[in-house]
């Protein structure tokens, strides 16, 4: 039987997961815990997905679905038992919650003599999410069975999915929007079974390089809009109007380009010249579509996160000071996150935001770019002086502002 066992039923997993390997002949069993949503999936037996753009909008139904609810454990581990292929979009932290679930269903399994591996299709945000999996997985299940039954599947989820409003959401509660882009890269060495037939798979054999290019280009570039946008445009809502602005989008572009060269040096052959510049005009034409609805708080929010040791533009830095490569506008994009200050719909920064700008404003940038960012004041300390020239010239702005 061709069907996949889907953790979450929630935007990426209806949107993005759930409709690849519908369309390719699978029956998807979603499980989730909205009550509402797997009953509804489970009367209709489809979902609709719009497709947003802003060259006009296109409804696919997706066919084939059912649901069951996460506290259904027995149903669960009866469905697990004949399986191939499972996936996770619940969320990084929503993965301790799931782990132990699909692991006691693969020890009855496994139990029951039945012995065909199943693939596990990790389909979230997650950096080396496949270690993630095995190491919450060692604590049910040895490690020998692991290594010999499950296939741990890293993906690049570079889908962005449209802002839903209240009343969408009542319209049908199965509704889901999407934008165009439909491509799942993921790591072709992980899977035990063959690799799924399905149009929109993309396999690579260098996944951490697909993984980091996520990082370091799409949500690298999605914060340097953001940031440099928000200091220009503090009233302004959406990132497409930001990027109307020409020189907003030529800094976000150069800022995605001088990362590509750093990931060109990380990872030698496997990104060419074309393929960056290719993949950065791609990006900034999908950021500017404005049927996704995406906002300037949405994309910058989560400075503790977003401005960390490892995370998009301190994450590139760091690699760029390892290989003696060139930083300037990461850095520059990296000062403008800290003066970042939108606020949602109901006028409120993000709760954590919120105390970094009372601890930026009490510590100054040197506290930021050592304790959040990760930085050696001695070591790095080129950081700290060009930092605080782009600090100046911030300041220069506010004041003429």
């Amino acid at each position: 039987m061709k069907k996949i066992l889907l953790f979450g039923a929630g935007k990426i997993g209806r949107s993005f997961i759930g409709q690849l390997f519908s369309r390719g002949g699978y029956e998807v069993v979603f499980v989730d815990v909205n009550r509402d949503l797997i009953k509804a999936l489970n009367d209709k037996r489809s979902y609709p997905v719009l497709i947003r753009s802003d060259e006009g909008d296109e409804t696919l139904v997706i066919k084939n679905v059912r649901g069951l609810l996460l506290s259904d454990h027995n149903a669960i581990y009866n469905e697990l038992m004949d399986v191939s292929y499972v996936a996770t979009a619940v969320g990084n932290e929503n993965l301790t919650e799931v782990i132990p679930v699909i692991a006691e269903g693969i020890k009855r399994r496994l139990a029951k003599g039945k012995h065909h591996p199943v693939d596990i299709i990790i389909a979230e945000n997650l950096r080396n999410a496949s270690a993630f999996f095995k190491e919450h997985l060692e604590k049910y299940i040895p490690a020998y069975n692991i290594r010999t039954y499950l296939g741990l599947i890293e993906t690049s989820i570079g889908k962005m999915v449209p802002i839903m409003t209240r009343a969408d959401m009542e319209k049908d509660i199965t509704q889901v929007f999407a934008e165009p882009y439909n491509t799942l890269i993921l790591d072709k060495k992980g899977f035990k079974n063959k690799l799924p037939d399905i149009r929109g798979l993309a396999p690579r054999e260098n996944m951490v390089a697909w993984v980091d290019r996520k990082s370091f280009i799409h949500n690298l570039g999605h914060a340097t809009a953001a940031y440099s946008g928000f200091l220009k445009y503090p009233e302004m809502i959406y990132l497409y109007e930001i990027l109307a602005d020409e020189e907003i989008r030529l800094f976000t572009r150069d800022t995605m380009l001088q990362s590509g060269s750093i990931l060109q040096e990380l990872y030698p052959g496997e990104f060419s010249d074309s393929d960056i510049s290719e993949h950065v005009d791609d990006l900034i034409v999908r950021f500017r579509n404005k049927s996704l609805g995406d906002t300037i708080f949405r994309v910058g929010m989560d400075l503790h996160r977003k401005l960390g040791r490892d995370d998009r533009l301190a994450g590139a830095i760091h690699q760029a000071l390892d290989l003696n490569m060139p930083y300037s506008n990461i850095l520059k994009a990296l000062v403008y996150g800290m003066y970042f200050r939108a606020k949602d719909e109901k006028g409120l920064m993000y709760p954590s935001d919120l105390r970094f700008s009372e601890l930026f404003a009490q510590s100054g940038i040197n506290h930021i770019l050592e304790n959040i960012c990760g930085f050696d004041p001695v070591i790095h300390s080129d950081v700290f002086t060009l930092s605080k020239n782009y600090n100046i010239e911030v300041l220069s702005r506010l004041n003429k502002y």
